[in-house]
């Protein structure tokens, strides 16, 4: 009984010491998330050698794994060396690297003295152009800009300061700055130990917009042209050309004079535009009744006011491309629309500066939206005009009312700044998107027409030619 009971427990601990010697290899247990007890220990993985070899171990899997990482290794060092070869060789530089080779294997197969002299003159034009590239240029650049905006016309220039910290002599270098879609190349002489040079440049302004000015950099190459190597200095700096504006009198951007807002036709029985006595009725403020006409009167009168709202100009621009003639009209727009909205602005009027938003392309209805420029500054809002472009898919100005009616509450005094193409039905169809009450005024930029004013309807129509006839018009229609 107790030899055949000790039979079964004396196999079972064999069976777990077979167990534990499995687990053991050289003396030590196999640790550290590596399924060793098991014959399968890549089940359920997923990488690149399982990919590759799967399940399958010894010299040959592994020789495999050494081919690929090896070949992963010389392919990724081969494209940094053609990223970095492609950056600094010219068309010129790859040619000579074709013609090195085959000249010289054409001339030793053919016998050609002319190959082999072609072959061995772009080998030495080679090595002479590679010593062009070695070594690093010590030097510190600046990029100045002495104003960040400007207006159309106004001059602008930067400049480029080069200093040589070092305690040697440096070779003078080329300095490239791009301007725009132009670019400014200064040529440098040698600087002395501690010296510090400064060239300028000027910068077009015959255009409104973002001029991207930089990065600087210096250029180095041989006189051939088969290399060229170009380290950056500085980052990009950005000019804002902004629109050209004119000075507009103080009340003319709200056409009525006022100090705390507009009268309406609205009666209020409390405000500061007084309007006329009445009877007094049930429900009247006390403070309101005005007692020397109650003594005159024996009766109690209480005064009676035209409600008032401050005033909210809304001026719309009118980006499509129908409604102007030619891109000098609408120059002028952006520039009227400018003058306007600086004007509000300084008055500290409430101002929203619109324009109308363009339609997809493929987009199966019209985009109804208006973007609103930034009007907390002058200068946030001449940023926004600057880059403002025509469009032929953006919203009429018909359309541009509509939106902006719903979008900007309390409207006063609404501008409509549109060219000649624009017909005056459209004009009063977009005054009309108005509610009542509601001063419109379209503005219609016409280079080198005659300035007039025309009244239809509750619309006032202003002509201008130039922007100087800008603040006559203005002034000729607050005075009406």
């Amino acid at each position: 009984m107790n030899e055949d009971a000790a039979g079964p427990v004396g196999a079972s601990r064999g069976s777990v010491a077979a167990r534990e010697r499995s687990r053991t290899r050289g003396g030590q247990v196999a640790r550290g998330g590596v399924d060793a007890s098991f014959a399968t220990g890549t089940r359920g993985l997923t990488n690149a050698r399982t990919r590759l070899v799967g399940d399958r171990t010894g010299p040959v899997a592994d020789g495999l794994v050494l081919v690929v990482r090896v070949a992963r290794g010389v392919r990724r060092v081969t494209s940094r060396g053609v990223t970095v070869v492609s950056g600094v060789v010219t068309p010129v530089g790859w040619a000579m690297l074709v013609a090195a080779p085959v000249g010289l294997a054409a001339g030793l197969v053919l016998g050609w003295q002319e190959l082999l002299v072609i072959g061995w003159a772009a080998v030495v034009m080679l090595l002479v152009a590679a010593v062009y590239l070695i070594g690093r240029n010590a030097f510190t650049v600046e990029l100045h800009l002495p104003h960040e905006r400007v207006a159309v016309g106004d001059d602008a220039s930067g400049s480029v300061t080069v200093q040589n910290p070092t305690r040697r002599r440096l070779l003078g270098v080329s300095v490239e700055v791009p301007v725009g879609v132009g670019l400014a190349e200064l040529g440098l002489p040698g600087l002395r130990a501690g010296e510090s040079l400064t060239e300028t440049f000027s910068v077009p302004t015959t255009r409104r917009g973002v001029v991207r000015v930089g990065p600087v950099r210096t250029v180095r190459g041989d006189a051939v042209g088969l290399v060229r190597r170009e380290l950056e200095w500085t980052g990009v700096t950005e000019l804002f050309v902004h629109p050209r504006t004119i000075g507009i009198a103080s009340s003319s951007t709200g056409l009525i004079r006022d100090l705390e807002g507009n009268p309406t036709r609205d009666l209020s029985p409390s405000d500061i535009s007084f309007h006329a006595l009445r009877e007094y009725q049930p429900g009247d403020e006390r403070r309101n009744i005005h007692w020397r006409s109650t003594a005159k009167t024996g009766t109690y009168m209480v005064r009676q006011f035209e409600e008032s709202r401050r005033s909210h100009v809304v001026i719309a621009l009118s980006v499509a491309r129908d409604d102007f003639a030619g891109d000098d009209e609408f120059e002028l727009a952006v520039s009227v629309t400018g003058s306007l909205g600086v004007r509000a602005i300084r008055d500290a009027r409430e101002v929203s500066v619109v324009v109308g938003e363009r339609t997809p392309e493929f987009a199966k209805r019209k985009v109804l939206a208006v973007r609103e420029l930034s009007t907390l500054t002058r200068n946030r809002l001449l940023d926004d005009l600057a880059v403002v472009e025509r469009d032929e898919s953006a919203l009429r100005i018909d359309d541009v009312a509509r939106v902006s009616s719903t979008q900007v509450p309390g409207v006063s005094v609404a501008f409509l700044v549109v060219g000649s193409s624009t017909t005056l039905t459209a004009m009063r169809a977009a005054a009309l998107q108005f509610p009542l009450g509601v001063e419109a005024v379209a503005v219609v930029c016409d280079p080198e027409s005659v300035p007039g004013m025309v009244r239809v309807a509750d619309l006032t129509v202003l002509t201008v030619g130039y922007l100087d006839d800008l603040a006559l018009s203005l002034a000729r229609a607050a005075a009406t």
